[in-house]
């Protein structure tokens, strides 16, 4: 089945009705989304250390799953983390106590942004994984999300979004002032209709639409009901 652009709304749909209807776990599709961004970072070559860029919700979850698969696979990874852990919710706070029990390092940059600690933790990487803002954001990042997506962007390394780029709609393709710059997008499910915008081009990357498990049938069901107006993951 060709699978058809979808909103962040429908997304949200294939979630609710894969958890709510077909009896799918919130983890399993959260682990499928994090192992399908490890495979492809396999397939596009990892040559130093992965530093995986996390803030609160479920896309920082999905961060998780990828540094944890990325050391099973005997990758050095490690987390940088824009967040309390005990602000945290649901699937994501339970993908941090799993990785919380690993080898992993996890180091806490919450409060006023820190460039020279920031740069410390980027100095060797290969890639960086954008997996702080979910499709859920809207407007200009906030600090110090503003100025860390600029550190980032400014860094040498290969840059990888998970979902999307911190920063951007996906649904219009509108970037903020402060839009984290992929080479490549891992999303899933399906592309956004934002991501053709010729403004989301230079953000985007390449993009790779990564399924997360989710039976084709809840595809083709999301697509013939009417919108919502619901938010998203």
């Amino acid at each position: 089945m060709s699978v058809p652009v979808l909103t962040r709304e429908q997304v949200r749909r294939v979630d609710r009705h894969a958890i709510d209807t077909w009896g799918m776990s919130g983890l399993v599709l959260m682990e499928n989304a994090g192992r399908g961004c490890v495979d492809r970072l396999c397939q596009l070559g990892i040559d130093g250390p992965v530093v995986v860029c996390c803030g609160r919700g479920n896309n920082a979850g999905d961060g998780f799953v990828i540094a944890r698969h990325l050391e099973i696979r005997g990758f050095s990874a490690r987390v940088l983390l824009w967040s309390e852990p005990d602000d945290l919710t649901g699937d994501a706070a339970e993908n941090y106590r799993i990785l919380a029990n690993t080898d992993v390092p996890i180091v806490k940059l919450t409060g006023p942004h820190e460039p020279a600690r920031l740069a410390e933790q980027l100095r060797d990487c290969d890639w960086i994984v954008d997996a702080l803002l979910g499709t859920g954001a809207r407007g200009d990042p906030r600090p110090p999300l503003d100025a860390v997506i600029d550190q980032l962007n400014a860094s040498p390394a290969k840059r990888l979004a998970v979902d999307l780029p911190s920063g951007l709609d996906c649904d219009t393709g509108q970037a903020s002032r402060y839009t984290f710059r992929a080479d490549h997008t891992c999303t899933f499910v399906a592309s956004k209709p934002g991501f053709q915008s010729p403004e989301a081009l230079p953000y985007v990357g390449r993009v790779h639409v990564l399924d997360i498990g989710a039976p084709r049938q809840i595809i083709a069901a999301v697509v013939s009901e009417p919108p919502t107006g619901e938010g998203d993951r």
